[in-house]
């Protein structure tokens, strides 16, 4: 049985809150789905995040209602997913950086041409790519849409979570807006020594 959709003003809130909640919601597309199991957190307060540079044609997506898809390609390869957080008009966004594959993984292994269940989904780019999430889903509603976001099942245990430092960015590089589940064995990649509970009160 499916959880309920996360709605609008689940996203309406501190991008940071956001990120962390939503390790252990299901990421589902088509005939696809995954738990997730690793987040980070992007605010235009600071310069890591495309919404830093403010609005323009590129970024425009960031700035909309909450619970919006922003769906961009990075380094020209890979699409990335993203929901955007906070009210509209604040450019803030999660990425979803890693799954654990939980439907369709026949589907899965056929887009990402390989066997292995556990690279499937480990990264934010190898997720897209076997949930066929691409850049014409760009802008589109995730509550009602074609991405669904479903809470975490009722009466399950929260995922032990851990935080640290984001992945592949060379600018606030030391901010711990990395979310994992500690326990997952499909995070993309290992966690280091220095990760560690996050902070509620965090700012982001």
């Amino acid at each position: 049985m499916r959880s309920p959709q996360a709605q609008a003003d689940f996203y309406a809130r501190s991008v940071g809150e956001v990120a962390r909640e939503l390790v252990g919601c299901v990421l589902r597309h088509g005939e696809t789905a995954g738990r997730i199991v690793e987040t980070e957190s992007y605010h235009e307060s600071e310069p890591a995040c495309h919404a830093h540079i403010g609005l323009t044609a590129r970024t425009h997506t960031l700035f909309r209602a909450p619970g919006v898809a922003y769906v961009y390609r990075s380094y020209g390869i890979h699409a990335l997913f993203n929901a955007v957080c906070e009210p509209e008009g604040v450019g803030a966004a999660v990425l979803i950086r890693a799954l654990e594959p939980l439907e369709g993984l026949d589907l899965m292994r056929e887009r990402r041409n390989l066997d292995r269940p556990g690279d499937l989904c480990s990264g934010p780019g190898k997720l897209t790519q076997a949930l066929g999430i691409d850049l014409e889903l760009n802008g589109t509603s995730v509550p009602g849409g074609p991405i669904e976001i479903e809470t975490r099942p009722e009466g399950t245990a929260p995922p032990r979570l851990v935080a640290g430092p984001r992945i592949g960015i060379t600018k606030a590089a030391d901010l711990p807006w990395r979310f994992c589940d500690a326990d997952s064995r499909h995070v993309s990649r290992p966690l280091p020594p220095g990760m560690r509970r996050p902070r509620v009160s965090a700012a982001a």
